[in-house]
């Protein structure tokens, strides 16, 4: 019996840092959405059991990806099998489409993915909360996927509470290719300083979080040539704002007709960035 799981990215709406605290890490203010269903933008997660466990890595954006104890799926796999008492066997497939290091949280959705997909086929009966508190040792994105919509994260981003949902405007994502790391980004914050060292103010219930992310300067600090993309979006006429730290961009418009006439201008101008229409 072979199951399967879809793997969504995310997009971070709002992305707070509020300071550095004694652990090393930063504390963060997040409302992020979980971007289901956008074609040729989620992850596949497929399983069925085996003899031992094993983990194959295909799809257009899964070159170089190790598929050894170090990747997030496999990881996710052993928490399963500490919290049932004993092995999961399994012949798992991932087949990547999400960028790496692209800002859309495409590993640690798939570690989300490995969660509810080992849950089901060896019939664990883990709950939510069972399954959040394994998330959330995996990483800081990684319980927001298993939430889904829209989702309110602090501490590290560990803290996840369901919020209400509030369309997306049209969107225009762009990833032009770059790969930025994440740790740099945020040891890059001691050279740009905190933009905006304050939290998300009350909004009224459907009201739209601010359109902010204080990794930018951080992100472009590490690797200048995103400043290129963000100046493509405004000049087509899109807001930008960075997704999560790098390197992918996310412009909103005022209407679809807008947002797929900057999707043509951009796309024919350069044609080795990828395009995603929400």
């Amino acid at each position: 019996m072979v199951l399967s799981v879809q793997a969504p990215a995310k997009l971070n709406r709002f992305l707070a840092v509020l300071g550095r605290r004694a652990d090393g890490f930063h504390d963060l203010e997040l409302v992020t959405t979980v971007l289901e269903g956008v074609p040729d933008l989620e992850d596949a997660l497929s399983a069925e059991p085996a003899a031992e466990l094993s983990l194959v890595i295909a799809g257009p954006t899964g070159e170089g990806l190790a598929a050894d104890e170090s990747n997030l799926v496999l990881r996710a796999w052993r928490l399963l099998e500490d919290a049932a008492r004993r092995p999961l066997p399994a012949a798992l497939h991932l087949e990547k489409r999400i960028p790496h290091g692209a800002g859309l949280g495409g590993g640690s959705s798939d570690a989300a993915a490995a969660l509810r997909l080992g849950n089901r086929l060896f019939g664990l009966g883990l709950d939510d909360a069972a399954l959040l508190t394994l998330a959330a040792r995996l990483g800081s994105d990684v319980p927001l996927f298993l939430l889904g919509g829209t989702v309110l994260g602090l501490g590290r981003g560990e803290r996840v509470f369901p919020l209400r949902p509030v369309p997306l405007e049209p969107i225009l994502l762009v990833h032009p290719g770059l790969h930025v790391s994440t740790p740099s980004v945020y040891r890059a914050i001691q050279e740009v300083g905190y933009p905006f060292p304050e939290a998300l103010a009350s909004q009224a219930e459907g009201t739209a979080p601010p359109w902010r992310n204080d990794l930018t300067g951080a992100a472009i600090w590490v690797c200048p040539p995103l400043a290129e993309v963000r100046g493509a979006l405004r000049d087509a006429g899109g807001e930008p704002l960075l997704c999560g730290s790098g390197s992918c961009w996310a412009a909103r418009f005022a209407d679809p007709l807008a947002r797929d006439a900057a999707a043509d201008r951009i796309g024919a101008a350069r044609p080795d960035w990828r395009l995603w229409r929400v």
